[in-house]
C-alpha cells in the first residue's frame, strides 16, 4: 500500500487524500440512514436526538469536504477566492450583529469592497511581507479616520473598535487558510502537496472543537466559565487539545514535519482555536445572542456560518506563522 501511495505524485496523492474522506463520509451516512430503521421505543427521545445530531454533523460535513475539494480543484487562485467569500459572508454576520451608524458607511464600504479583496489579492499575488501588515497596520489606521471625516463622533471609539475586531477575525484571520497553499518547504519534497496542510490544519482543529463539545455533554461539569459559556470546562478542553494533538502526530505523513512537530503544530492550532472558540463566545454574551447566524439546531450549537469558523480563523494565522518561522518555512 505504502509502495502504491508513494508511486503517485502530489496531485494523486491529493485526490486520494479525498477520495478516502468522501468514501468514509458516505459510509457513515449509509449507517446514520440504515439506522433510523432499527425498531426502538417511541419514547427513546435520547436516542433520537442523538441520531439527529448525527445526521446534522454528516451534512455538516458533506458541505465542508465539498467546499474544500472545489477549493482544491480549481486551484489556488480559486481556493483563495472561496475562502475570501467566506470571509465576506463571515464579516457580514459579524456585523449585523454590531449596531452601526449612518456615520459608518464609508467604513463599511471601505470594509467589504476594498480591505477584504485586496487583502485576498496580496494573498493570491503571494504578497507576504505586506499582507502580514496590511491590516493590523494600514486598515486599523485608516478606518478611524474614514470614521472621523463622516463627522459623526458619537460613540467614535467603540464603533471603530467593533469593525476592527470584525475584520481583523473575519479577514486577516481567514485569509491565512488558503496563505497555507503558497508556503514551499525547500528540500521536503512536499511541492503540490499544500492541500495537505490545509487539511491537516482544518481536521486537527474541528476534531478538538468536536470531542470538547462531546465531553461536555457527556460528562456534566459546572462551567469554569460561566459569565461566557453554560458549556465550556477546563477538562473537557484539556480532552479535546489532547485529541486534536494526538490525532495531529498521527497525521504526520500528510505533513512536511516529523510526528513530534506535528504534535507540536496541531497542539498550538488547538489551543488557539479553542480560545478563539471562547474569545468568540464572550462576544456573543456581550451582544446578549446563542449564535451569529439563524436559529437552527446543528450538533455544536453553532448556527451560522461564523459560528462554525469562528475557531479556524483564530487558529490559521498562529498555525500559519508558527509553520513559517518556528519551522524555518519559506514562502513562495
Amino acid at each position: 500500500m505504502n509502495r502504491f501511495l508513494r508511486s503517485l505524485d502530489s496531485r494523486e496523492q491529493v485526490a486520494a487524500l479525498f477520495f478516502v474522506v468522501f468514501g468514509l463520509l458516505v459510509i457513515a451516512s449509509v449507517s446514520a440512514t440504515l439506522a433510523t430503521f432499527r425498531r426502538r421505543e417511541p419514547l427513546d427521545e435520547a436516542w433520537h436526538l442523538e441520531l439527529r445530531h448525527l445526521r446534522q454533523l454528516l451534512a455538516t460535513s458533506w458541505v465542508m469536504v465539498a467546499v474544500f475539494w472545489f477549493g482544491w480543484a480549481t486551484g489556488e487562485t480559486m481556493a483563495t477566492i472561496l475562502f475570501g467569500l467566506i470571509a465576506f459572508f463571515a464579516l457580514r454576520e459579524f456585523i449585523t450583529l454590531s449596531p452601526t451608524r449612518r456615520g459608518d458607511h464609508h467604513s463599511l464600504v471601505l470594509a467589504f469592497f476594498v480591505v477584504l479583496p485586496l487583502q485576498f489579492w496580496l494573498v493570491a499575488t503571494r504578497r507576504f511581507d505586506l499582507f502580514t501588515v496590511f491590516i493590523p497596520v494600514y486598515v486599523f489606521l485608516a478606518l478611524p479616520v474614514a470614521s472621523a471625516l463622516s463627522g459623526d463622533t458619537q460613540r467614535y471609539l467603540e464603533r471603530n473598535a467593533k469593525l476592527q475586531w470584525g475584520i481583523m477575525v473575519c479577514v486577516y484571520g481567514m485569509s491565512h487558510v488558503p496563505a497555507l497553499l503558497l508556503l514551499r518547504f525547500p528540500g521536503r519534497n512536499y511541492d503540490g502537496k499544500q492541500a495537505f496542510l490545509v487539511f491537516f490544519l482544518v481536521f486537527v482543529v474541528q476534531a478538538c472543537m468536536l470531542v470538547q463539545h462531546l465531553v461536555a455533554r457527556r460528562f456534566t461539569r459546572p462551567p469554569s466559565l460561566p459569565a461566557v459559556s453554560a458549556s465550556f470546562n477546563w477538562q473537557g478542553a484539556a480532552v479535546g487539545v489532547l485529541a486534536g494533538s494526538v490525532l495531529g502526530a498521527a497525521l504526520s505523513f500528510i505533513t512536511p514535519f516529523r510526528p513530534e512537530q506535528a504534535l507540536a503544530a496541531a497542539f498550538v492550532a488547538c489551543v488557539a482555536g479553542l480560545l478563539g472558540h471562547l474569545v468568540m463566545k464572550a462576544l456573543k454574551r456581550d451582544r446578549g445572542v446563542t449564535s451569529w447566524g439563524p436559529r437552527t439546531l446543528s450538533i455544536t450549537g453553532a448556527n451560522g456560518l461564523l459560528d462554525r469558523v469562528d475557531a479556524l480563523c483564530f487558529a490559521a494565522p498562529i498555525f500559519f506563522h508558527t509553520v513559517r518561522w518556528y519551522f524555518g518555512v519559506q514562502t513562495g
